[in-house]
């Protein structure tokens, strides 16, 4: 087995068929400290901490991560708070660092005896449609390789060989949002005890802790900007402004050690599956950061691919890899159905015509369903943790 790319899905993956007796080599082209440190989501849904903890995968987010169950909304009207997970499946999210989880992820599956190789770039899967598919590719120095498996599963993301491989006619579900946010990252203590989202008319901006010492936000920005454009003054300016800091109380500031310009898209590939070669993780499907799904998506493949080639290779049963895309597609969905409600709520028009007057008016109704209606708000605690 062949799995490209060390990310949730990859390592996941990788572990879970390692401790089945499965041989697998995982192929990253980038350096174990890349992979240890890239930082990502840090919102894990109860589906996921389930199913790391059946793998035995989990011993690290529950020493460190912190269970968090609260939204609070800031509008013009007012500011509103979701206890989630007091609502719907009464069910809260788990905050560990998305990194944290993949350096735990790397560490098990090293320490196991792992097949690993860092710093080679796959660059192409070739024979799909044959019973000995290949993977070409390149080490740092370019060296070629090319490794012969039984399956090849492409963890390796929108832009990997996985992708690039696929035939013709494979179909591509896109859309641009027409949004854009600067990712930030700082090493400041979080401002409030909740995600925090704010909807103003200079753009969103969002709060969300990591630990105690690192925070994450988000800021509404023009299309095209550069991650370096703003200073940290205007930067911290522009988020108390937004989230509305005169009245509910100053942001606590630090250095901002990361800054990310981010154009929120969703894109699924159907089917998930082509004879050998398997999509999971951001490589079956983009989801925009909106509802924090990406991650969680990942290791729910991963998972279910692990268990049908575990049928196929041990068993002798391919119907887990028969219905392995049709069943990761269902969850797909219904994660960028969320997600492309969370980017309507949050985001809207900024012009004064009649079309953007209606949008506004509709985003702001929404709004105010959420905060009174206990129905609506168990919709979304359901739809936030769920996966």
């Amino acid at each position: 087995m062949a799995v490209l790319g060390a990310g949730p899905a990859g390592l996941v993956l990788g572990n879970i068929l390692l401790d089945r007796g499965i041989d697998c080599v995982v192929l990253e082209r980038a350096e174990p400290a890349h992979v240890r440190t890239r930082a990502r989501a840090g919102f894990l849904a109860p589906g996921t901490v389930r199913t790391l903890d059946r793998h035995g995968l989990a011993e690290g987010l529950h020493r460190h991560g912190q269970p968090h169950g609260v939204c609070e909304f800031r509008t013009g009207d007012g500011r509103f708070r979701l206890d989630y997970g007091g609502l719907g499946q009464r069910e809260r999210h788990t905050v560990y660092p998305q990194q944290d989880l993949v350096s735990d992820l790397l560490t098990r599956y090293l320490e196991r005896g792992g097949q690993i190789r860092f710093g080679t770039e796959a660059v192409a899967v070739h024979g799909a449609d044959t019973g000995r598919p290949e993977v070409s590719a390149r080490e740092a120095d370019g060296r070629p390789l090319r490794w012969r498996a039984r399956y090849v599963a492409g963890c390796d993301g929108r832009h990997g060989a996985a992708r690039r491989s696929l035939p013709a006619g494979t179909v591509r579900h896109h859309r641009d949002h027409g949004v854009t946010w600067l990712g930030l990252l700082a090493e400041a203590p979080p401002s409030l005890d909740a995600v925090g989202y704010a909807v103003h008319e200079r753009g969103f901006a969002g709060h969300m802790a990591r630990t105690s010492e690192i925070t994450r936000y988000y800021l509404q920005c023009e299309r095209g900007m550069q991650a370096d454009s703003w200073s940290e003054e205007r930067i911290w300016d522009e988020l108390e402004l937004r989230m509305r800091a005169p009245e509910y109380g100053p942001l606590r500031r630090g250095r901002v050690v990361q800054r990310a310009v981010v154009d929120l898209e969703s894109d699924v590939l159907e089917p998930l599956r082509h004879g050998a070669l398997f999509l999971a993780g951001d490589a079956a499907g983009l989801i925009s950061p909106s509802a924090a799904k990406g991650a969680n998506l990942a290791v729910l493949e991963a998972a279910a691919l692990a268990d049908a080639l575990t049928d196929d290779l041990a068993l002798g049963d391919p119907t887990g890899l028969a219905a392995y895309s049709a069943r990761c597609l269902t969850h797909i969905w219904r994660a960028q159905e969320f997600s492309h409600w969370m980017i309507g709520l949050l985001h809207g028009p900024s012009g004064a015509d009649g079309e953007s007057l209606f949008h506004n008016s509709l985003r702001r109704s929404r709004l105010t369903s959420l905060r009174t209606s206990r129905s609506q708000q168990d919709w979304f605690a359901e739809h936030y943790v769920g996966i």
